[in-house]
């Protein structure tokens, strides 16, 4: 039984499914996530480290990319075969008791690919519709290193989203206030049910200790705390494909624009871990042969500096030859807080790698950051 005051659990249903489109009476999520990082990505490293119930579908299933898919035919020796995490009914001690009582509830603990501050959450009951949770609750912790199940259950954890209802075959969206930096989210549902996907959105925040012992590193990398702030164009696939971490596998791993039809061009800017003197370029075209970028421009504005909104070529318009990649070292390092890279016409990157080191006033604004952010 609920806690919520005059919940009506009749209100959150989803209607069963009739055929056709299953997304067609689906309810998305309003919330703005234009900068936000998937922080519990799994092509990133996230995971969903333990659950206490995972009866009718696995529990890393909340973490995989895309939709979650509905096969209205598939059925297994447990039953649906459902596209997320889905537990086991819950029952009371009793035929006379026969309820599960207020604060029962299933659990999953997720590692964050990206350590970082959550600004939302949205929690994903895609075709659960008389299965989902009535309830959902999401905490914080911060714990380094690997830490065992055993650790995390016994850490402290704040709420990050208080127990609240949740809409059935719905994307149920969450701001989160709480500016610290976890490592560890707890996903609490009550009493019992399926969530299809679970989506941390937030800012990676790097271990400044960590990039000092590296010196020399990717300082637009999403792994250590660089960010897309903004792209002119998401036809095909995401900006942010262009920093992740590994190399592009295929054609939509990396960033992929539509066809121009203007005397216009294409571009993405990006914020780098902190400001940092940049010595090298690493642009990829990787399994982009006929829809590459035909030629690329790079910039940089140092947002500390005397002219904070200035940008200034580092890499003037240079043509790229598809499926390759393409190296440029500069002729002295330039100070930047920020990157962007201007394509011409239109076109694709599969990666872009920019190498350089801190600055005394980048590590120290990274160092307050991170004091700041541990609370």
């Amino acid at each position: 039984m609920s806690t919520t005051p005059g919940f009506d659990p009749r209100a959150y249903n989803a209607r069963p499914y009739s055929g056709g489109d299953p997304y067609a009476d689906y309810r998305p999520a309003d919330l703005d996530l234009d900068g936000l990082v998937d922080l519990a990505d799994r092509r990133l490293g996230g995971a969903v480290v333990a659950a206490n119930d995972e009866f009718f579908a696995h529990r890393e299933n909340m973490l995989l990319p895309g939709p979650a898919v509905f096969d209205p035919h598939a059925f297994g020796h447990k039953g649906k075969v459902m596209d997320g995490w889905e537990t086991r009914r819950r029952r009371g001690p009793s035929a006379l008791d026969p309820h599960p009582a207020a604060d029962d509830h299933d659990w999953a603990l997720v590692r964050l690919a990206l350590p970082g501050t959550v600004r939302a959450l949205v929690v994903d009951t895609a075709h659960f519709r008389g299965n989902h949770p009535t309830e959902v609750a999401v905490e914080g912790t911060h714990l380094e290193g690997s830490p065992a199940t055993g650790e995390l259950l016994a850490a402290e954890w704040t709420p990050l989203v208080a127990r609240t209802p949740v809409y059935g075959h719905a994307a149920n969206g969450f701001e989160v206030a709480d500016g610290r930096r976890w490592t560890h989210l707890r996903v609490r549902q009550f009493p019992d049910g399926g969530i299809a996907r679970l989506r941390v959105y937030g800012e990676p925040v790097a271990d400044p200790a960590w990039l000092a012992a590296l010196g020399s590193f990717d300082l637009a990398a999403l792994l250590n705390g660089g960010a897309v702030e903004d792209a002119s164009d998401r036809f095909y696939s995401p900006p942010g494909n262009i920093i992740a971490p590994g190399r592009s596998q295929k054609m939509d791993d990396g960033w992929e624009n539509r066809r121009r039809r203007d005397t216009g061009h294409d571009w993405v800017r990006f914020r780098l871990a902190a400001q940092g003197e940049v010595r090298a370029l690493v642009l990829d075209t990787s399994y982009l042969k006929g829809n590459s970028a035909g030629w690329v421009r790079v910039l940089v504005r140092d947002a500390q500096g005397p002219d904070p909104e200035a940008w200034s070529e580092i890499l003037g318009r240079t043509r790229l030859e598809p499926d390759g990649i393409h190296r440029f070292v500069l002729p002295a390092p330039v100070t930047a807080t920020h990157v962007r890279t201007d394509v011409y016409p239109d076109g694709g990157l599969a990666r872009l790698h920019v190498y350089g080191s801190l600055t005394a006033a980048g590590t120290a604004a990274l160092e307050q950051r991170w004091s700041r952010a541990r609370g």
